[in-house]
This record gives C-alpha cells, structure tokens and sequence, in this order.
C-alpha cells in the first residue's frame, strides 16, 4: 500500500467494523443540542447562550431528560472559560450544567469552539491558536476525564468561509489564502487538541462535525460548482489523511504554499470516529450566472464573473439531494460510521415537525441500505437569535423545541415528536400528514431551473398524496381574520375546513354539533363574532349572543368531544387607566359594549373543562383587507388627500399574517388559558398612520393628529391599552409588519441576501 493510501486503509478497518455493526443493528439515537455559537464579529463577541437566556435557567437541562435523548452535544467554551488569559479559566458555570448532565445519564459531547476564532488574544488566522486550543483541550479533559466524545472545532470549513473567505465574522479577511490558512489552522487544532485529550482519556472519539451540502450550477458555472463540491469534503479529507498528491486540491494548496502543512497532517492524521453532518434547508447552494433573474438578490462572484448564490431548494426541479444523498455519499467516500448531528428548521411548527420526521426517515432508509448512521440530533433546542443576518446583525429570535421567549422554556409540539422518536412510536399529529414546503411548489421563489438527475433522484423527488388526516375547523368564513386563518393553512399545507354561517352557526347548538360530527376535526379555531364595535352600542343583544353566547356554546360542544378550541378576544377588555402595557395577569375592566361582549366570552370560555386558548389581540392591519385602518390611510394618503387619526388612543396594531401564523402553532402545541398577540410595539393611531405612510413612500404630513373624542364615534375608546405577552412573544416587531405590509401593498421587493465571494 502507498504510504499515503489512508483512504484505502481506513475503509478496509471500517468494512470490518460495519460487519460487526451490522450483525446487530441498534436503534438510532436521537442526541440534542441547544445552538451554543459563540462568535465575534469585529469587536463584539456574541453568546447565543446568553441571548436565548440559557446561561441563567439551569432547569432548562432537565427538560433534555423529558426527550429521550442520549447525548447533548454541550460545549466547553473556550471563549467562556478563559477569555482574557490562556491560564486563567473559569470553570464554574460548566461545572454545574456537566455535572447536571451526567446525573440526568446524558452523554455529553463536548465542544470547544463553536463558529468562534477563540478569545480576543487569538483567532483563526494566528499561528499559535491549534497549540492554545490544545491547552484547553486538555485542561477540559483533565477536569471532566468522564467525556468520552469530543468535538474540538464545530463545522472548520465553514467557519473559515465565514470568516475569512465572505468576511462576515472575525477575522474578516477575504481571501482565499486566508481562507486556507484559517481552515487548516482549525483542522490543526483538532489533531492537537485529540492529542491533548487523549492523555487524560485514551478512548476518546472525535465526533467531527460539518456541513456538507452540495453546488448546483448553470453550465457557465460548471467549474466553480466542481471546486465546490470537492472542497466541502476538505475538513473530513484532511482529518483522514486524504489530502495527498493526486487529491483534486492537492495543486491548488500547493502553490499557496501549504504542502509541507498537507504533508504533516497527512502523516499524522486524526480520522473521526465518527462524522457528523450538520444539514439544513439552506446547505445545497445553486449557481446562476444570469443574475437579472434574481432581482430580489445580492449578486457575488468569483474573480471572473458575477453570479448569485441561492438556496437549491428554491429554483431546482427536481430539488437537490438532500440528506438521502449526502449520507449515501459520505458513506462512500469514508466508510466511517455517521451520525446526524444538526437538524433544524426555522420555520412554523409544523414545517419544523416535518423537518425533524423526514430526516428520521432518511437516517432510516440509509440503515436499510447498509450504512452505517448512529444518530440524529435535534438542534436549537432552545432557539437561536440573529441567524437571519448570520449574525452580522441584531436579528430575530427564531423558537427551537423549546420556544423561550417568553424567558421560559415553554415545550412545543415538537417535544412530543422527538420523544415518540426517541422511544420507537411515531407521533401521529394530523399536521404530520402534509408534505414540506420544501418538498411543494411553493418552495420556487426563482425561474425554474429544471436539472438533470439520477433516476433514484427522480423517483425520490415524486412525493405520494398524503393520508386523509383529521382537518382543522375554522368558523368565519365570511370574515377577515377566518379567511386570513384558511390562507395560512393552505400555505402551510394544513388539511383544514372553513364554515360559513349556514354550515355552522354559533346561535344554533344543533348547527354546531352537526358540523362537528360531520367534520370531526382535531381542534377549532372560532373566527367568527360581532366585530362592528359602534353598532355594538346600538345592539347590544345582538353582540352578546355572536360574541358571547355563540363562543360559549362552540367551546362547550367541544368540549363534550375531547376537540381543542382557540377564539379572539381584544384589547377593549380593558379600561386604558394603567400606566403601563397589559399583560395576561390584568384583570377586564371594559367601557363599551364591545369590549363587556369579550369580556364575557372569556369568563364563560374559561370556566368550561377542556382545552381552550383565548387570544388577545388588537388592531388588525393587512394588505389584504380594504376596510382596515392601515389599507385606508395609505389610500387616503397616496390621493394625496389628508387623513384624520386619534393623536391620544395608544394601541397595539397586529399584522394579521403574523397573528394567523402564531394562533396556529399555538394551537399545533395544545396551548391553552390567555394569550397576547401583537407586533407589541406601542403607538397612536396617529404616529401609526405615520410609520405605514413612512414605509409606503407616502406623504406623512397629511396625518392629520385629531383628539379621538372629536371623531364622532358612538363606543367609548381607552386613551391606553397596548398588549404586552409575559408567556412569550411570538409575533415580529411592528417595524417588521410594516415593512412588509408596505412591500405588499405598493409591490415593491426588497433584496434579500448578503453577496459572497467565491474563490
């Protein structure tokens, strides 16, 4: 054998292993992990730690133990425990969330950098960051020798692209030296720091990460996807030892004048024990050189010709690879055993329910072929903050299996998903039984871009109807918020039914328990009622029996059937005499008929056993309804005619896209009791006019501020009542809303996107 003919050597040791895996064949493990990044960018060093608020709720721990996990991929920061000075550590905070670890019987795979380039004395490009690491590699393995698994630099190659190729993290070079350097710093240090481990535990195994999602690309691009797609697997390559003469890369590092560094590791190579592949949505990337396809798009390039980097996902048909093939490839290339060990979508619940279950599938059709894939991991167990603008920015909060926004960690649909995983029974949630968006139409936001593919992609990428499932009830179909309701369903692809009054109507209880015999759904959302808040005055009967009395009779027969119920109450519960935003915990106070009809709908609603949700919520505003108050400013406003707003009633308005969206994974979740949902900005009716005026390029002068009294309007409005949530805020900022009710309202298309280099 060649001397450098690792390859060859390591998957003639590993067939022998499979051999003896394969004569008895566990389960696969489900592993968790809160998403523990902890990077710079520029001077700020940024702890997804702290701003999911995990570094101060030490119970969030025992909820892993609820999963049914067996190992959490934790970290041992390097930048948290000796951030100023190498010798000086702090193991304090670790040493409490470990120990808790190993009472719970969690396996613990430690990480040590996460995204990051170390403390402020280092970073990836230093000469002496692999020594560093390994110190506190060491350190750490000495402290806690009950470790067994270790991941020293989480995902070497796409932090060196982050960081030093695309500029977006520290050090923010770009270029291709650099990129290099700093991919081949990381890779040092994991041999160094394995080294440094396994004095202190012999047996440790390196459980290497990365992301190995594959370039798609137009003819013209052909090459730069070929160089692509060999240089994701460079973390793993040079790990094995595989980066030797006649490797695809090999040429192109020499002349940088990293073959004497190529031939070192190659010659003292630290194979994982076992590779992890992180995948997401967003991991296969499509080329396109013709780049005025993309208008909403930032164009990058490489030193020779512009181009946009999107997601596959988004423009190729039949779509990318994904998971399947990835596994199939990094079995036929290293023949080492597998594990999954990133899965997470930020999306809706279902979308990210279905995420979890088809990669379980996937991890399940691999075994049966024959490879070897040990585990798949749940990751962002607690969210993430700021991904939307890779962390360059302030970004969103965006819930993981546990959604903390509301500073606890409240459980999710998904914690039953993950569990019934865990034990070997596939949780049957009726929202299961729709396909992904990413598997639907609705996942082109590009041309088209039909490709050629294998025949097993083809016949993977023909998705079978799914099996009739029981739909979710949704009453109001004459009605804004009903029909608003039905179009995220549709969207989500949520089986559904949407009733009118003749089908179901809330004043006729024999109308009410035929609909839901013949329909028989898993939950009802009541969208129907009196929302005419003037002519309440005038009829107060009327509104008490649509908004009282009908939701009253709705939720009872619901009851009586075991189906959860959601309905919609307002801000007009209350009196607007506090000094401060109402939360869940304020008592009603109300001064207008209206508002006394919802007050009512909650007292009745909430006294009936059974699982019920009220949500709070105020001042609807959408591009998708005339009669709105948002929809008329900015059609008064663009006649370029005054319009009139109260300057002295503070609300909070309430994207409806936003709001349908969260009601529905509350209900997905089986939540129950009082909610508030608003975009949870506070302003006038006034200074709100303003803002969508601003946003929609109108004139924001011809607001005209008017004190609410000298509106002639019959009900009574409170002067305060801005909603604020303390059980979480689900909804964007009102800011957000605005924006993208601006974007629909005059068509415009915002560009979307950081542009990245490609060498």
């Amino acid at each position: 054998m060649p001397k450098h003919d690792h390859k060859s050597a390591l998957k003639i040791i590993m067939s022998k292993a499979t051999l003896r895996w394969a004569d008895h064949v566990p389960p696969v493990e489900l592993w968790a992990g809160p998403e523990c990044t902890l990077n710079r960018v520029h001077s700020r060093f940024r702890d997804q730690f702290e701003e999911t608020g995990h570094t101060r709720r030490t119970e969030d721990l025992d909820l892993l133990s609820q999963l049914g996990c067996t190992k959490a991929r934790y970290p041992i920061s390097w930048e948290r425990t000796a951030p100023h000075d190498p010798s000086q550590r702090d193991w304090s905070w670790t040493d409490d969330r470990l120990a808790r670890l190993r009472q719970l019987d969690i396996g613990v795979i430690a990480g040590l950098v996460h995204h990051g380039s170390g403390p402020a004395y280092t970073n990836l490009l230093d000469p002496g960051f692999a020594t560093a690491l390994a110190m506190h590699a060491g350190a750490a393995a000495q402290r806690y020798p009950w470790i067994g698994d270790w991941t020293p630099v989480n995902e070497p190659l796409t932090t060196a692209r982050f960081s030093t190729l695309y500029g977006h993290w520290y050090p923010h070079s770009r270029d291709e030296s650099a990129f290099w350097l700093a991919l081949l710093n990381q890779i040092d240090a994991t041999r160094l720091a394995m080294r440094a481990i396994r004095i202190h535990i012999p047996g440790a195994r390196l459980i290497q990460t990365e992301d190995l999602g594959r370039t798609y690309a137009t003819a013209g691009l052909c090459d730069q996807a070929a160089f692509d797609n060999s240089r994701r697997w460079m973390s793993f390559d040079l790990l094995c030892g595989m980066v030797v003469s006649g490797h695809d890369l090999w040429r192109r590092l020499s002349r940088m004048g990293f073959g004497d560094r190529l031939r070192a590791i190659a010659d003292d190579p630290c194979p994982p024990d076992i590779i992890g592949i992180n995948h997401y949505l967003t991991s296969d990337r499509f080329l396109d050189h013709r780049i005025r396809r993309y208008p909403r798009l930032a164009a990058g390039g490489n030193d020779q010709r512009p181009f946009v980097d999107t997601e596959a996902i988004r423009a190729l048909t039949p779509p990318p690879q994904g998971l399947t093939g990835i596994l199939r490839e990094a079995w036929e290339r290293y023949a080492r055993p597998l594990a999954v060990t990133e899965i997470h979508n930020g999306c809706t619940r279902e979308e990210q329910m279905r995420w979890v279950a088809a990669a379980w599938d996937d991890v399940t059709r691999a075994r049966d072929t024959g490879i070897d894939v040990r585990a798949v991991t749940s990751w962002a167990l607690f969210g993430s903050s700021g991904w939307d603008t890779l962390l360059t920015g302030v970004g969103r909060y965006e819930a993981g299996t546990f959604d903390v926004s509301g500073g606890t960690a409240r459980p999710t649909a998904m914690v039953a998903l993950l569990r019934s995983l865990a034990t070997g029974h596939r949780l049957r949630h009726p929202v299961l039984g729709g396909s992904g968006w990413w598997q639907r139409e609705i996942r082109l936001h590009h041309p088209e871009v039909v490709r050629a593919a294998p025949l097993i992609e083809q016949q993977r990428a023909v998705i079978q109807p799914p099996p009739p499932t029981r739909p979710l009830l949704i009453t109001g179909g004459s009605g804004t918020l009903g029909r608003a309701l039905a179009a995220a369903c549709r969207h989500r692809n949520i089986d559904h039914v949407l009733t009118q009054r003749h089908e179901l109507d809330l004043a006729d209880a024999s109308s009410i328990a035929g609909a839901l015999d013949r329909h028989y759904p898993w939950a009802v959302i009541n969208a129907a009622g009196w929302v005419r808040v003037d002519e309440a005055e005038l009829q107060q009967a009327a509104c008490f029996e649509a908004n009282a009395a009908g939701a009253e009779r709705l939720a009872a027969a619901c009851t009586r059937r075991g189906i959860a119920t959601a309905s919609f109450s307002s801000d007009l519960v209350f009196d607007g005499l506090c000094d401060r935003p109402y939360d869940e915990g304020r008592a009603p106070s109300p001064i207008n008929v209206y508002g006394r009809s919802k007050a009512e709908a909650e007292r009745a609603v909430g006294c009936l056993p059974g699982r019920h949700l009220v949500v709070r919520t105020a001042a609807f505003f959408s591009p998708f309804d005339k009669h709105n108050f948002a929809v008329q400013a900015c059609n008064t406003l663009a006649r370029g005619v005054p319009f009139i707003a109260a300057d002295d009633e503070t609300i909070t308005p309430t994207y409806v896209p936003d709001l349908c969206n969260a009601v529905l994974d509350l209900v997905i979740d089986g939540e129950t009791g009082l909610w508030h949902l608003t975009n949870e900005d506070a302003c006038t009716w006034a200074s709100f006019a303003m803002r969508l005026a601003k946003a929609s390029g109108l004139d924001e002068s011809l607001v005209d501020h008017q004190a609410g009294a000298t509106l002639g309007l019959l009900a009574t409005r409170p002067a305060y009542v801005p909603l604020i949530s303390r059980r979480g805020k689900l909804l964007p900022p009102l800011d957000h809303a605005i924006r993208r009710f601006a974007e629909e309202f005059t068509g415009q298309d915002a560009q979307i996107g950081p542009a990245m280099q490609r060498f």
